[in-house]
């Protein structure tokens, strides 16, 4: 049903057609499932015109290839963008408030990119505090530590919020968190009987394939025939970028903090057959395993195919399979894989290819 809803009472929504073209119309129901998303976000004095800043929604549809592009913010979408763009040719320069680009992976594939990035000619400055963002004509200028730098365009690309705005939540009394996402329990409840929330308006991880899920185990709850809940734990981190990076579990240092009895393990690509025989030899992977029980805490990749290659480790973390298992499984040759495996042995001292 296409069109704008808007709680109004318990189990019942108005529905206005899109436009407001035609009447509105009601739809009652016992359960009602909030699954609105979230969108970018600006910084105080940095709000997305659509047309100099923009923000992600319109990246993706600008009717030509910009000369120059400042990306502000360096997490996943941002890093994206950077990538995608620079590939088309154009000037990018990407800004960083933290120390690193996707600051939220394990530090060494966070270096890994930037030297990645910076060897490909993407200008990368990290610890990059923003201040100001002015349209002069044809250019933004934007004042980053003080000093002025110009682009054709400007991509806002440092966190979203979740869409929550004129659903009538405070009516019924739906609670939000801190940060503005709805606030709900382990069976995706809110605060309102009969309301529930998944996805990114429900709070982090955001990301697409930790919402599917959830709207899985919410409605087999419902039913009475949930077959098993959302492992936060083991949900992938991907990033679509050249190099790939995808990640699963604990960074080094977070083990480490954790009190992990930590073993490290690493293989690089250019030491598998299979990456050299596609000419993508770039990148590693890093395996985080716990020494005393053979646990993965973490893998953690940057390279050719990752993002596919991540869905071993997350398959072992959520069905319990340790270190042990991963090296008992015969992995086919000559494959990416192998990369994964290899480098668990490496944490174990049981490498034999490097």
């Amino acid at each position: 049903m296409r069109g704008e809803a808007r709680l109004a009472g318990r189990g019942r929504l108005q529905v206005t057609a899109p436009g407001g073209k035609g009447p509105a119309r009601s739809v009652e129901a016992a359960r009602i499932i909030l699954a609105t998303g979230a969108r970018a976000r600006g910084l105080p004095g940095l709000e997305p015109d659509g047309t100099h800043l923009l923000t992600y929604r319109e990246a993706m549809l600008l009717p030509e290839r910009p000369k120059s592009l400042v990306v502000i913010g360096a997490g996943a979408i941002g890093v994206e963008f950077a990538s995608f763009y620079h590939a088309l040719g154009t000037e990018v320069s990407l800004l960083e408030a933290l120390p690193h680009v996707l600051p939220f992976e394990d530090p060494d594939i966070s270096q890994a990119l930037e030297r990645s990035f910076k060897k490909r000619g993407i200008k990368v400055r990290t610890g990059a505090k923003v201040s100001a963002a002015k349209v002069e004509k044809s250019a933004v200028r934007v004042t980053v530590d003080g000093q002025d730098l110009a682009a054709e365009k400007v991509l806002l690309a440092v966190g979203v919020r979740a869409n929550t705005d004129d659903l009538g939540l405070e009516g019924l009394g739906v609670r939000l968190t801190e940060r503005g996402f709805i606030a709900i329990d382990g069976d995706y409840k809110t605060s309102s009987p009969g309301i529930f929330a998944i996805g990114d308006c429900a709070g982090p991880p955001l990301l697409a394939h930790k919402a599917m899920q959830e709207g899985i185990v919410c409605v087999e709850g419902m039913l009475g025939k949930r077959s098993h809940r959302v492992d936060y734990a083991a949900i992938p981190s991907c990033t679509y970028s050249a190099p790939e990076v995808a990640s699963v579990g604990l960074s080094e240092p977070a083990a480490r903090e954790r009190g992990h009895d930590v073993r490290v393990g690493r293989f690089p690509f250019s030491a598998s057959g299979k990456a050299s025989a596609i000419g993508e030899s770039e990148g590693f992977v890093k395996a985080v395993v716990d020494g005393k029980h053979g646990e993965i805490l973490g893998l953690h990749l940057i390279g050719p195919h990752v993002t596919d290659l991540i869905i071993e480790p997350g398959l072992a973390m959520t069905t319990e399979a340790g270190a042990h298992e991963i090296l008992a499984t015969t992995h086919a040759h000559p494959t990416l894989s192998e990369a994964v495996q290899e480098a668990v042995a490496n944490a174990l001292g049981e490498a034999i290819h490097i």
